[in-house]
């Protein structure tokens, strides 16, 4: 168990040992991380290429920390994440400033992501909603919006799961509360979810 640095006592907090608190915080969560969400990504997982089979899509969003990792994975699919194969369809909704600054001052920042999907989504697709809380109200709304459109959400959360708890088909909800190692989770399960569906897709067929 890492104990946390306190800067009451005699001693200096040093460089050094600041960023070996937060490396060994990191690492904590991560070994908490597959017990904790490994029914929910093998979940995720199937959904993403059973939509791929199909010819459909997958559809990220978040907002800041998560808008980066949103975009991070969609380009993982849409170039390549280990493996030379064909492009997989992607799209991270938070990417075009345009549609978002207009959705956003004509009907709220709400439904920036909800009003892409209504356009965009089709039967088939899947929606994977980024929120380190579980509440962001935008990412929420998606993903009323996706069960409204019968797509198969993912979410991607922290330890509560938030509001998302109750709208996700898969819910991967990192073991803590920290933003900063909920993050580093959430690009480390989904890295894990592009090597399965890649893997599945153009190395070897995956069963169970």
């Amino acid at each position: 168990m890492t104990t946390r640095l306190q800067n009451g006592g005699a001693g200096k907090i040093t460089t050094g040992a600041i960023l070996r608190d937060n490396i060994e915080s990191s690492i904590e969560v991560h070994h908490r991380l597959l017990d904790a969400c490994l029914p929910a990504m093998t979940a995720a997982a199937d959904a993403l290429i059973a939509a791929y089979r199909k010819g459909n899509k997958a559809i990220f969003f978040g907002n800041g920390g998560s808008a980066a990792d949103a975009q991070h994975l969609a380009a993982e699919f849409l170039g390549r994440y280990l493996r030379e194969r064909p492009p997989m369809p992607a799209l991270a909704l938070n990417t075009n400033s345009s549609a978002v600054t207009a959705i956003g001052n004509d009907y709220g920042y709400d439904l920036v992501f909800a009003r892409q999907l209504e356009a965009l989504a089709r039967p088939g697709d899947v929606a994977v909603g980024i929120s380190t809380s579980g509440n962001s109200e935008s990412v929420v709304q998606a993903l009323f919006c996706a069960r409204r459109l019968g797509l198969l959400a993912i979410a991607f959360t922290g330890a509560s799961g938030g509001r998302l708890r109750g709208l996700a088909d898969a819910l991967i909800a990192v073991p803590s509360t920290e933003t900063p190692r909920i993050q580093e989770c959430h690009i480390l399960a989904g890295h894990a979810l592009c090597d399965v569906v890649e893997r599945a897709l153009v190395v070897e067929p995956i069963t169970g």
